[in-house]
Protein backbone atom coordinates (compact mmCIF):
# COMPACT_ATOMS: atom_id res chain seq x y z
CA UNK A 1 0.00 0.00 0.00
CA UNK A 2 1.66 3.60 -0.93
CA UNK A 3 1.69 6.34 1.00
CA UNK A 4 -1.74 7.83 -0.74
CA UNK A 5 -3.70 5.07 0.13
CA UNK A 6 -2.67 5.38 3.58
CA UNK A 7 -3.46 8.60 4.11
CA UNK A 8 -7.00 8.01 2.66
CA UNK A 9 -7.06 5.64 5.02
CA UNK A 10 -6.19 7.48 7.81
CA UNK A 11 -8.30 10.25 6.53
CA UNK A 12 -11.53 7.95 6.73
CA UNK A 13 -10.89 6.34 9.97
CA UNK A 14 -10.43 9.92 11.60
CA UNK A 15 -13.22 11.44 9.82
CA UNK A 16 -16.23 9.07 8.82
CA UNK A 17 -15.72 5.23 9.67
CA UNK A 18 -14.35 3.37 12.96
CA UNK A 19 -11.18 1.87 12.55
CA UNK A 20 -12.54 -2.12 12.60
CA UNK A 21 -14.69 -1.03 9.33
CA UNK A 22 -11.27 0.45 7.83
CA UNK A 23 -9.52 -3.00 8.75
CA UNK A 24 -12.21 -4.53 6.66
CA UNK A 25 -12.71 -1.96 3.87
CA UNK A 26 -11.64 -3.11 0.23
CA UNK A 27 -10.22 -0.39 -1.83
CA UNK A 28 -12.59 -0.75 -4.66
CA UNK A 29 -15.52 -0.43 -2.04
CA UNK A 30 -17.75 2.49 -3.06
CA UNK A 31 -17.87 5.27 -0.30
CA UNK A 32 -21.91 5.84 -1.12
CA UNK A 33 -22.91 2.65 -1.63
CA UNK A 34 -21.39 1.29 1.44
CA UNK A 35 -23.25 4.32 2.97
CA UNK A 36 -19.83 5.36 4.53
CA UNK A 37 -19.66 8.75 3.09
CA UNK A 38 -22.42 11.38 1.65
CA UNK A 39 -22.74 13.94 -0.24
CA UNK A 40 -21.18 16.79 2.75
CA UNK A 41 -18.43 14.20 2.98
CA UNK A 42 -17.27 14.16 -0.40
CA UNK A 43 -16.74 17.58 -0.37
CA UNK A 44 -14.64 17.31 3.22
CA UNK A 45 -13.18 14.19 0.87
CA UNK A 46 -12.24 17.08 -1.76
CA UNK A 47 -10.88 19.32 1.04
CA UNK A 48 -8.81 16.72 2.31
CA UNK A 49 -7.39 16.08 -1.10
CA UNK A 50 -7.14 19.81 -1.84
CA UNK A 51 -5.12 20.60 1.33
CA UNK A 52 -3.31 16.95 1.84
CA UNK A 53 -2.02 16.37 -1.94
CA UNK A 54 -1.93 20.34 -3.17
CA UNK A 55 -4.00 20.16 -5.99
CA UNK A 56 -6.75 21.99 -7.45
CA UNK A 57 -9.90 20.05 -7.62
CA UNK A 58 -12.90 21.41 -10.66
CA UNK A 59 -16.13 21.29 -9.47
CA UNK A 60 -16.09 18.97 -13.11
CA UNK A 61 -14.09 16.51 -11.62
CA UNK A 62 -16.02 15.04 -8.47
CA UNK A 63 -17.64 12.39 -10.21
CA UNK A 64 -17.85 9.05 -8.48
CA UNK A 65 -15.01 7.39 -10.95
CA UNK A 66 -12.69 10.44 -9.27
CA UNK A 67 -14.06 9.81 -5.82
CA UNK A 68 -16.20 6.62 -4.96
CA UNK A 69 -13.56 4.29 -3.27
CA UNK A 70 -9.88 4.27 -2.24
CA UNK A 71 -8.30 2.89 -5.68
CA UNK A 72 -10.24 5.66 -7.24
CA UNK A 73 -9.35 8.71 -5.42
CA UNK A 74 -5.80 7.28 -5.56
CA UNK A 75 -5.70 6.96 -9.15
CA UNK A 76 -6.96 10.41 -9.57
CA UNK A 77 -5.00 11.76 -7.05
CA UNK A 78 -1.56 10.22 -9.11
CA UNK A 79 -3.03 11.45 -12.25
CA UNK A 80 -3.37 15.08 -11.15
CA UNK A 81 0.13 15.21 -9.64
CA UNK A 82 1.82 14.49 -12.93
CA UNK A 83 0.11 17.08 -14.75
CA UNK A 84 1.41 20.09 -12.01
Amino acid sequence: MSEIENRILQFLAENFVLSEQVEQLGFDESFLENGMIDSTGILELVFFVEDQFGIQIDTSEVLPENFDSINCLAAYIRRKQDLQ
